[in-house]
């Protein structure tokens, strides 16, 4: 399957209340690569590698986010991927 990179950029309540940690564990659990960090204005990006339906399934899960989270809106924009992540983690 063709490898494609979503960077997502997510708003609302999603710094401090463990969301990138959460999006780090569940797109771990669907096989994709990326980071996520928190951004300056208080939005989250999240870059993930995978396939159509893994960056699918994160997506949806970014639409709802950790339980004390409140998300806004999840803005997608698709790249080619690169190949350049081993795992998905946490940027600071």
């Amino acid at each position: 399957m063709h490898a494609k990179r979503w960077s997502l950029l997510v708003s609302g309540l999603v710094q401090g209340v463990y969301y990138r940690a959460s999006t780090a564990t569940q797109a771990t659990k669907v096989g994709l690569t990326g980071f996520a960090r928190n951004l300056a204005d208080g939005r989250v990006e999240v870059v993930a590698e995978g396939t159509d339906e893994q960056l699918q399934q994160l997506k949806s899960w970014c639409e709802i986010g950790p339980s004390a989270a409140r998300v806004d809106s999840v803005e997608v924009s698709e790249q080619e991927a690169t190949g350049e992540f081993s795992d998905f983690g946490i940027r600071h």
